[in-house]
């Protein structure tokens, strides 16, 4: 009996240093290891393209405002003097802005520019008081009444130019005043400008038929110069000397001009008397018909 005990005992401690020796074995063994794969990197011939540096809107602006910043200050007069004109010109704004909104709309900073500063100040077309800048015309005229009372007061003429920056509907008013016969618009010969006279309906003025017709029948020297003596027998002084003119340009050698011959036009419809007012003028005239 105590020799199967000790067999029995013994064949427990060999089961048990099997399953010592297996669970040895088992953690000993080494795990598969795991591929890694490394991706090749191209070569810089095989790389795309770069793609080219693009400015930004921002960057193209501030550019922008550089560049006029750094322009001469006439041009940076000119830029402000056309936004206050523009300014003028539309009636749903304020006329009068300030540097600062001068600054934001055109980019012209008149703070920071001593030299632009100064130089609006003392502009012309511009005005200045204190805080605001606006744009200053050479007439001060709001409206078509003001504008009948400044034409009136200059019987020899005002040249339209220079009403066409004093309020935004100067010209549609001196049309309308034009067509209601208080004023005159007539061209300069000279410049090719229009000159707005006034019309006074206080002085109506009659010309008989017998005054009409001794003006018609009267004739014109032919030569020039006999028309500057009759002027200074007269009592007028004439505008020219032809006689002067002539001496002069003998002495130089110059040969005296000849009018060239004015081509014969026909007239039509659709061309413009200034003589309308004188029908007779055209009565040998043959006008084609429509």
């Amino acid at each position: 009996m105590a020799l199967q005990a000790s067999l029995a005992k013994f064949k427990q401690q060999q089961e048990k240093c099997q399953s010592t020796l297996t669970n040895v074995a088992r953690a000993g063994t080494p795990k598969p290891t795991q591929k890694v794969t490394i991706a090749s990197t191209p070569s810089a011939s095989a790389r795309a393209p770069v793609a080219p540096v693009r400015f930004s809107n921002d960057t193209e602006r501030l550019q922008h405002i550089y560049s006029i910043r750094k322009s001469p200050v006439g041009a940076q007069i000119k830029r402000v003097i056309d936004l206050l004109l523009e300014v003028r010109r539309s009636i749903q704004t304020r006329q009068a802005l300030t540097p600062e909104q001068i600054n934001e709309a055109c980019f012209v900073d008149v703070n920071a520019n001593k030299a632009v500063f100064d130089s609006l100040t003392n502009n012309p077309k511009v005005n200045y008081d204190g805080r605001c800048f606006s744009y200053k015309s050479k007439h001060d005229v709001k409206d078509k009444n003001q504008l009948l009372v400044l034409i009136r007061k200059l019987p020899e003429g005002i040249a339209v130019i220079d009403l066409k920056d004093a309020y935004p509907t100067v010209m549609e008013d001196l049309q309308a005043l034009k067509a209601a016969g208080q004023i005159w618009l007539l061209s300069n010969f000279d410049s090719q400008e229009d000159i707005a006279y006034p019309n006074d309906p206080r002085v109506p003025i009659k010309v008989d038929d017998d005054l009409k017709q001794l003006f018609r029948e009267m004739k014109l020297p032919v030569d020039m110069v006999d028309i500057e003596k009759d002027l200074q027998k007269n009592g007028m002084k004439p505008a020219t000397n032809t006689a002067k003119r002539r001496a002069m340009a003998q002495v130089h050698g110059i040969a005296p001009k000849s009018k060239p011959k004015k081509k014969h036009r026909e007239i039509s419809k659709r061309t413009k008397l200034t003589n309308a007012h004188l029908p007779e003028l055209f009565k040998n005239l043959n006008v084609p018909d429509a």
